[in-house]
């Protein structure tokens, strides 16, 4: 699928990426906050002092239709290799299946392999079939169990 872009959001973009983010069951619990909530605000200024983290908005004709949130992770297992983290990744409700998620995964993994990444990986909630099972189809393998302490 041709024409979707891809920019670093800035504090504007952040009604929109939060609605993306809240666009299904799990997210509209999650993210009940206001996007002009200072917390948000000061997330996004931590994300833009990091040279190695990015919250990207993705647009097709210049209309909002996917978000996701790249980490370049250093690392000394692996042989050094760098490893790159993708989060919070939505694509909007009313436009899945229709390709934008795949093309999203396929740029993502080209910027890893730019970087000199010896790996991608990610994450996905249990209760998100349908995500593990797009995730698998673009080529990831559910070789470990994620675990988390929610605080």
């Amino acid at each position: 699928m041709a024409g979707l872009t891809y920019r670093d959001i800035g504090p504007a973009d952040l009604t929109t990426v939060i609605a993306l983010l809240a666009d299904d069951d799990l997210g509209r619990i999650r993210e009940n906050r206001d996007p002009a909530d200072p917390l948000y605000l000061k997330a996004l200024a931590e994300i833009d002092a990091d040279p190695n983290n990015r919250v990207l908005l993705v647009e097709r004709d210049g209309e909002a239709v996917g978000t996701f949130q790249l980490t370049l992770i250093p690392s000394i297992s692996q042989q050094a290799k760098k490893r790159l983290q993708i989060e919070a990744v939505r694509v909007r409700s009313d436009l899945r299946g229709q390709g934008i998620g795949q093309e999203m995964m396929l740029w993502a993994i080209d910027q890893a392999k730019a970087a000199n990444c010896g790996l991608v990986q990610l994450t996905t909630n249990t209760a998100r079939q349908d995500a593990k099972r797009f995730y698998e189809q673009v080529g990831f393998v559910a070789s470990h169990h994620g675990m988390k302490l929610m605080l």
